[in-house]
């Protein structure tokens, strides 16, 4: 990794601190926001000599605006290209306000953003200043692979080849630099999260990622981090498959599983309610259902509200 973590604008709600721009290689940048837990996400932008490409950007009108302005802090030149990593809120609400950029994205990202709404998430967040915004959907989708060119910087986006995080994940790599923005598909401090997508897929696209070789990933939420990440999040995933697997042979539910639970060094990690979310997703892959088949996902986002004790899921965004 090079060069140092330069600080952007103020601290951010809730006493967090400021995002930071980090040189990942040579004109390549990750924008990471503290602390990383729901809705505050990193993206990433990569600068080519007359224009910049965009990875992913922000949950709020206020977010999106700061990573703007990052970006300027860095280079002259207009986005002229969005990549977005999937299709969640936190990674794509601010799309809207690049509109020089083409956006890109995988065709079941596009798919779910058609319908995607902003906001209207208050009995499940608390409230949130989303800002004037609109959903900004792909205008340019692929379904396997599409190479990318930042000048003569090579850049390939690839779907990981299966429901994961959610059902079109798409990672950015630098082959030369062996340098990965891995989206939602790596969390670094962060609780993983496969309820929209699948924990089996998870398994599976940890492990391609695995076969590329990064030596430094841009995680979708928590700070740079390497090749250790993919471990680290594996074994989460695999300990939740047999936790998933005893309580289901046992017939208790998922709300009752996690709060039967010892989390043991999990539990430190930001956003542990996501276990009953994820065990309701490994329950369906159990019942047979096929991967990243929709499940109710309101009863599952009320179970990890109750797990929480009631009140809103923590959100600083």
């Amino acid at each position: 990794m090079s060069g140092p973590a330069h600080g952007h604008g103020h601290p951010t709600a809730g006493g967090l601190g400021p995002p930071r721009t980090v040189e990942v290689a040579s004109g390549a940048f990750a924008y990471v926001q503290p602390d990383g837990s729901w809705w505050i996400n990193n993206a990433g932008f990569l600068v080519g000599s007359d224009r910049v490409t965009a990875v992913d950007t922000a949950s709020t009108e206020r977010r999106t605006q700061a990573f703007r302005r990052a970006v300027a802090a860095v280079s002259p030149h207009p986005v002229t290209t969005l990549v977005n990593t999937h299709h969640h809120g936190d990674h794509t609400n601010g799309n809207c306000l690049f509109p020089e950029a083409s956006i890109i994205g995988h065709v079941r990202c596009r798919e779910v953003m058609v319908d995607q709404r902003i906001g209207g998430l208050d009995a499940i967040f608390g409230a949130v200043e989303w800002g004037d915004l609109k959903v900004a959907p792909p205008d340019v989708t692929f379904s396997q692979q599409l190479d990318l060119w930042v000048g003569e910087r090579r850049v390939e986006l690839r779907y990981i080849g299966t429901p994961a995080h959610t059902t079109g994940d798409v990672v950015v790599w630098l082959p030369e630099e062996k340098v990965l923005f891995a989206g939602d598909l790596l969390f670094n401090g962060g609780t993983p999260f496969a309820l929209m997508g699948s924990i089996q897929g998870s398994l599976a696209a940890l492990e391609a990622i695995r076969r590329l070789a990064p030596a430094v990933i841009v995680p979708g939420h928590g700070g740079v981090c390497g090749p250790e990440a993919i471990d680290t999040v594996e074994g989460y995933l695999s300990w939740l498959t047999g936790v998933a697997r005893d309580a289901h042979r046992a017939g208790v539910s998922p709300l009752e599983a996690a709060r039967a639970t010892d989390l043991g060094a999990f539990g430190q990690w930001l956003d542990p309610e996501r276990i009953v979310g994820n065990l309701h997703r490994a329950y369906a892959e159990l019942d047979g259902l096929p991967l990243g088949s929709p499940i109710d996902l309101a009863m599952a986002f009320g179970d990890m509200i109750a797990y929480n004790g009631g009140g809103p899921l923590r959100c600083l965004a």
